[in-house]
């Protein structure tokens, strides 16, 4: 295994906005922007947010708004969407408001772009989403290349703010779709491995032989995002995950709710079944102390060749979350 994985790569945060139980929006807008402050200073590269609808316990709904939010509190840090879901917008209106955000956080804003709805399909026909608009995914980030570009300038229809500024566009995906896709548009794909596992290799795979150069991108660049619980110690981490596990539990189950306080790691809260579908869906899911995440880490991008982590992690103590991404940041700056 190489030694200094960890300094070929670069190391950032998704973050959903999770509301724990006990707190509200606000306090949870108010701790996202405390843990993007201090990844900023611990040297992470960027900080996500991610669009999702009719979740008590997810408030990430206005994603645009929490990104300026977010900008507006720090100062180097990229900030962006991971993602915004396309079809549920007209790709003239994600021009703009990404447009917006870019001039006024020159050289910050990325746009992450994904083709799901992020809700289920009740709250999607109340946000206007076509039922073919899975299908239109690929002609919808043509159009909104087309608005962002400079060679738009004579158009009918202009983004304005947002014509000529140089807004990186990502795909996001959870399957081989989304690689095909990123490949033969020359965009950087960012693979959601924190909850859906299967596809991963297969999809970096497809990507890569595929990959035709662009004027954005000359060579492929991949995330593999995945969950990160770091602590003190093996038994506090794998404490700290126990609430990660009942939010996850609950999407499998269909009784989602906020997110719920951590307990001790030996107690019984799921059947043998729902445990074999719980490690499934959280296959890459890094629990431990600083040495077992540096290790298994690194073994997971020695083989997958990502060029970036970006790490979720669900954690219900606010002051544990942060700690935990200062344990990842610091491992980071060891191999640095």
């Amino acid at each position: 295994m190489n030694t200094d994985t960890l300094s070929k790569i670069k190391i950032s945060v998704l973050d959903l906005a999770i509301v724990r139980e006990g707190g509200n929006a606000a306090d949870t807008f108010k701790k996202s922007l405390e843990l993007a402050q201090h990844v900023e200073k611990w040297g992470f590269t960027r900080f996500w947010l991610a669009e999702h609808h009719n979740m008590q316990g997810v408030a990430s709904t206005a994603t645009v708004v929490l990104i300026g939010h977010i900008a507006g509190g720090t100062s180097t840090l990229r900030v962006g969407s991971g993602g915004i879901m396309l079809p549920n917008h007209a790709p003239l209106i994600v021009a703009e408001q990404f447009g917006t955000l870019a001039t006024l956080y020159p050289d910050r804003i990325d746009l992450g772009l994904g083709r799901a709805p992020g809700t289920d399909q009740f709250t999607a026909a109340a946000l206007k989403r076509d039922e073919h608009a899975a299908m239109e995914f690929p002609g919808n980030v043509q159009e909104l290349q087309m608005y962002l570009s400079e060679g738009n300038k004579n158009g009918r229809v202009r983004a304005i703010p947002g014509e000529g500024l140089d807004i990186p566009i990502w795909i996001l995906g959870s399957s081989t779709d989304s690689a095909y896709l990123a490949a033969s548009l020359g965009l950087p794909y960012a693979f959601a491995s924190h909850f859906a596992p299967a596809q991963l290799h297969k999809a970096l795979a497809i990507y890569r032989q595929n990959f035709k150069p662009s004027a954005q991108l000359k060579e492929p660049y991949t995330i593999a995002c995945v969950n990160v619980f770091a602590a003190d110690t093996d038994y506090e981490a794998n404490r700290l995950a126990t609430s990660f596990k009942k939010m996850f539990l609950g999407i499998i189950t269909g009784n989602r709710k906020q997110l719920q306080p951590a307990v001790e790691p030996n107690e019984d809260f799921m059947d043998p079944m729902e445990e074999a579908a719980l490690q499934q869906m959280i296959q890459y899911t890094f629990i431990g102390g600083p040495e077992k995440i540096k290790k298994e880490l690194e073994k997971f991008i020695d083989i997958t060749q990502v060029d970036e982590i970006m790490a979720a992690s669900a954690i219900y103590e606010h002051e544990a979350r942060l700690h935990s991404y200062e344990i990842l940041g610091a491992l980071y700056k060891k191999e640095n």
